[in-house]
């Protein structure tokens, strides 16, 4: 099935950490190849609807904090200390204080309803539970909170989402990526509410806004 192919070939979470520590000095040599694809910008547009305290699940090397509302307070965390020297590096020069913390984002270290706003980018891929870390995301949600997620799964386009296919188990060895996983469906397994959700660049990037409850669906918009 779609999406489900590579699943058998999960690492553990301590071969995923090792990955992204022995990574992280070449993740930010990504950056210029994401902007090229637009991601850039959809940071920039997903983040604005930040508020208030927010929690960033798996910050990597900080790609999203230039983008954040002058407003938001946040808090930053990645099972990856080395991925995080290079997010509080980034921090720094921006000039932001920015509390960041060593966490498993299946399991987080704080209280029901903590934050006005959950962020998670480009990370359902990694996470050996998505629906896990999702209804992880719920659980720190204030009940009016929203949880804003930028992910990559398989293309709508079936020619391309059949390539993703054939190379979804060494692609998840190789970088720990599920890169055929479904993101819409995955919030749903959740129990999560989509409010918006829009597909870009061959339908393979996904920007979602939900809540933590509900069962109206996702109002569906273009690029």
């Amino acid at each position: 099935m779609p999406g489900n192919l590579s699943e058998s070939l999960s690492l553990s979470k301590k071969e995923i950490r090792q990955k992204y520590d022995e990574f992280a000095r070449w993740y930010e040599l990504m950056e210029p190849v994401l902007e090229l694809l637009g991601v850039s910008r959809l940071r920039r547009r997903l983040l604005q609807q930040a508020s208030g305290r927010v929690l960033e699940i798996a910050v990597g090397t900080g790609a999203n904090l230039s983008h954040y509302p002058g407003t938001c307070r946040p808090i930053a965390g990645d099972m990856s200390s080395a991925m995080l020297a290079f997010a509080r590096k980034k921090s720094n020069r921006l000039g932001l204080k920015i509390p960041f913390l060593l966490m498993d984002g299946e399991t987080l270290p704080f209280p029901d309803r903590s934050f006005d706003t959950v962020v998670s980018s480009l990370t359902l891929c990694t996470f050996p539970d998505p629906v896990a870390a999702l209804r992880e995301m719920t659980r720190v949600s204030r009940p009016d909170g929203r949880i804003l997620l930028l992910e990559h799964g398989r293309s709508d386009h079936e020619w391309l989402g059949h390539w993703q296919d054939q190379r979804a188990d060494r692609h998840a060895q190789m970088l720990s990526c599920h890169w055929n996983r479904e993101p819409l469906d995955l919030v749903r397994r959740a129990g999560l509410n989509p409010l918006t959700y829009r597909r870009t660049f061959f339908g393979i990037f996904h920007c979602i806004e939900a809540t933590g409850g509900g069962k109206s669906g996702p109002a569906e918009t273009g690029p």
